[in-house]
């Protein structure tokens, strides 16, 4: 996809040649029986710096570091802190030489308050008040210096995103972080807390803090790190200094062959409405719900709806796919009222991207070839008519499953490969072409999808997979389907919108078209700012 030109960060005090590094990874390689995860991975990263790790889900970079977090330990090779030989296969090895790392979902305990967040885990947290006093103390203290504002007594409950995620810094920083290791830092981030992080990344830069930047945003990484690391298949394929390095270059080491970005470009012909939602509004399910949601989904076109996650997306997507009932309001399909079942909402031609694949998208213990039809196994193309989902075709269902493993290139394994062994772009593959690749006989092919519902279809995906995905969906927005995707990255939903409308509490802005919207403008709604 197209990003903005980044401008690269400055030199980082730790770039002159006779520096020392701060961490040093020397010929590390991890086996998992005949996979090869890491092979023979030298690294190393200055003090100040900030070093981007890149690379295709599978390429060995969660493995590495878990290695240098001490959850693994490697088969070969060592790793230094500060010269000094960091213990193999023990974290808090790695916490004490200030090694921290700040996950991409937030390791938070909602009922707490911040600053026992901070402690739990490393402090008990029924210190006497003079304890904990100081305590807060020493939290607000690196609160200030590196430009991470909070309130200690606040619930981790009632913080916005971009505040926990200022928690989960600060449980690092406390704990004397040097090395600070960032997994997909601005994945639930707006465009507006995103720039904040940035503005906060520099100041740790500044007095001295290493930082290892792991993102598939390109346009993020040019725009932050001094230097670029990209791993392909478990190995070390490329390093390069940011500057002067493009989105494109990085694309290609990553993938081992160009890229063509899926470019937006207008619906060539808009049809009628396929759903219409009016005053919809459905129960509270925890923080998700709709509130008098109105929407229309034309044939031909992609409606793109922002948000940062937990603001309804997960009840609108239910309730499209029958499995959550309006409490107000109409919702039509086709003309007809939507019933909240799931198997007729299939029959009417609902194909569905889930938003959690392993959780909800597959059966990881059933193998392919039972995942590829398993919303299907009622239709007349995989059961019996009289046994109608008790007694599978299981020639047909198998050769259905071999033409959408070779159509949407899934890979790692055959037919009878179980679903959770793959890697989650082909497992994302699977659930793409159960949507979109209608069952065929010799005689017939059963009708393609007249509404597909994505729930975040590229969410931690690699660039290829990314962009294999979004020409999936165009194509098919092409071949007459309405389409409503679901997505918290803003660039995809500037690229393959037709219609934008932004989802803030339960509340769904006006739908306009993409080019009515600024990245300001988006991001401002989808903090509950005004349009």
């Amino acid at each position: 996809m197209n990003h903005p030109a980044a401008t690269p960060a400055p030199a980082h005090p730790g770039s002159g040649a006779q520096a020392a590094p701060v961490l040093r990874l020397q010929g590390i390689t991890k086996r998992f029986g005949k996979l090869v995860a890491n092979d023979g991975i030298s690294l190393t990263l200055g003090r100040g710096e900030v070093l981007a790790l890149l690379g295709e889900n599978g390429a060995g970079k969660s493995t590495l570091m878990s290695i240098l977090f001490g959850h693994y330990v490697a088969d070969e090779g060592h790793i230094e802190v500060d010269g000094q030989a960091l213990p193999p296969g023990n974290p808090r090895a790695a916490l004490a030489a200030g090694i921290g790392m700040v996950h991409q979902h937030f390791m938070l305990a909602d009922n707490l308050s911040v600053l026992d967040n901070v402690l739990l885990g490393s402090e008990p947290l029924w210190w006497p008040l003079s304890r904990r006093a100081a305590a807060r103390a020493k939290l607000l203290d690196v609160s200030r210096r590196f430009g991470l504002p909070v309130q200690p007594d606040a619930r981790v409950a009632s913080l916005s995103v971009g505040e926990r995620q200022r928690v989960e810094i600060l449980k690092a920083l406390y704990r004397g972080a040097r090395i600070l290791i960032l997994d997909e830092p601005t994945a639930v981030l707006t465009p507006q807390e995103s720039e904040a992080l940035f503005d906060t990344l520099a100041q740790m830069v500044a007095q001295g803090l290493s930082i290892i930047f792991i993102s598939h945003k390109l346009g993020e990484v040019l725009r932050v790190s001094h230097r670029v690391a990209v791993l392909r298949q478990g190995k070390l394929v490329a390093e390069a200094p940011a500057q002067g390095t493009t989105q494109g270059q990085l694309a290609q080491w990553m993938v081992g062959h160009a890229i063509e970005a899926a470019q937006r470009r207008p619906a060539q012909a808009v049809g009628q409405p396929v759903c219409v939602l009016d005053g919809v509004s459905t129960a509270a399910e925890g923080r998700d719900r709709l509130q008098d949601v109105s929407l229309s989904l034309h044939a031909g076109e992609i409606v793109a709806i922002a948000g940062v996650s937990g603001n309804g997306q997960v009840a609108l997507a239910d309730l499209l796919c029958g499995v959550r009932v309006a409490v107000q309001g109409q919702v039509s399909l086709l003309g007809a009222p939507l019933q909240a079942e799931p198997a007729w909402v299939v029959n009417q031609g609902v194909a569905r991207i889930p938003e959690d694949r392993h959780a909800v998208g597959v059966v990881g213990d059933l193998p392919v070839w039972e995942n590829a039809v398993s919303e299907r196994l009622r239709s007349p193309w995989f059961s019996l008519p009289w046994w109608r989902g008790f007694w599978v075709k299981r020639d047909a269902a198998r050769a259905h499953a071999r033409r959408l493993t070779e159509t949407f290139d899934v890979r790692g394994g055959g037919p009878d490969t179980p679903a959770r062994s793959l890697s989650g772009g082909n497992m994302q593959k699977l659930i793409l072409g159960r949507a979109l690749l209608p069952p065929s006989n010799a005689s017939e092919t059963a009708p393609a999808p007249r509404l597909i519902v994505a729930h975040q279809p590229t969410w931690g995906l690699d660039i290829g997979a990314v962009t294999f995905v979004q020409q999936q969906l165009i194509a098919a927005r092409d071949g007459g389907a309405a389409v409503l995707m679901i997505s918290d990255d803003l660039d995809e939903v500037l690229a393959l919108g037709d219609r934008v409308a932004v989802m803030h509490n339960g509340q769904l802005s006006p739908a306009q078209p993409a080019e009515a919207w600024s990245r300001e403008a988006i991001g401002l709604a989808m903090a509950g700012v005004a349009h």
